[in-house]
């Protein structure tokens, strides 16, 4: 019987999968570090409060990248290029979610509407990275290898996701309510498209390095495409809501050592 402990665990297993899995997992933090750097160098004045906070979440993406191929190295393996249908971060500002990486190229200080659309964007992202880090944790929080790395890159995407929510909430009491609830609904529908389309590359990918029976591939797509229909009907739902976190002020510090992987 399929389920997603033994899905991983097979992916883990094996290092051609793994290689896949890590490289595909920093390439996206890496991609996520150096977006925040950017936006907190060209923060607008008003908002000059936010930028410490804004290098904080880029410095945990950073470090998140380097525990991955931490991972790779302690197995000998180097890291393989993030095949461009794997490219969550690219997939989604291929559909004009987030902010356009030519704008954070740029020298031009942003404005106070892009730092809601950035904070909504990261509101619907870092709810399906808390997810995925949760079910990881679940599954492989005690293993030997995993379990420090993926506690400790969940730790932090809880953090990410309580100061999205604070800060929207701010912002929305400042006047910014109707973009946020629409830049809300908006990211979350392409989001989930886009995770879809992700989650079947990489299923793909996962399925020719592991010699998968035609049947095996063709249940898990399907499971893919169910999970899609449910949030493109109402599980979508959970990445536009905000409510005031537990975890107040989440990022108000410098990012924390991961003695041990980078």
């Amino acid at each position: 019987m399929l389920s997603a402990r033994s899905l991983f665990q097979e992916i883990l297993d094996e290092d051609e999968s793994f290689r896949l899995f890590c490289s595909i997992a920093a390439g996206g933090e890496a991609q996520g570090g150096w977006e925040n750097a950017r936006i907190a160098a060209l923060v607008p004045p008003g908002m000059a409060d936010l930028a410490p906070k804004i290098v904080r979440h880029g410095a945990d993406e950073d470090k998140h990248g380097r525990i991955f191929n931490a991972l790779l190295h302690k197995r000998g393996l180097t890291p393989v290029p993030v095949p461009p249908e794997t490219d969550y971060t690219m997939l989604l500002e291929g559909m004009g979610i987030g902010l356009p990486h030519a704008k954070l190229r740029g020298e031009e200080k942003l404005s106070e509407e892009d730092i809601v659309v950035y904070l909504a964007h990261s509101r619907v992202t870092e709810q399906r990275a808390s997810e995925q880090m949760v079910l990881l944790v679940k599954h492989f929080g005690d293993h030997p290898d995993l379990g420090k790395a993926v506690r400790m890159i969940s730790n932090d995407e809880d953090n990410h996701l309580a100061y999205c929510h604070e800060e929207l909430l701010r912002l929305a009491g400042e006047g910014h309510g109707r973009t946020i609830q629409r830049v809300l609904r908006e990211s979350a529908l392409a989001e989930i498209t886009v995770y879809r389309d992700v989650s079947l590359a990489v299923m793909e990918h996962m399925g020719r390095l592991l010699k998968w029976p035609a049947a095996k591939s063709a249940t898990l797509a399907a499971g893919i495409r169910a999970t899609y229909a449910y949030e493109r009907f109402a599980g979508w739902h959970r990445a536009v809501s905000l409510r005031m976190p537990e975890r107040r002020d989440a990022l108000g510090g410098p990012a924390a050592p991961a003695p041990g992987f980078a």
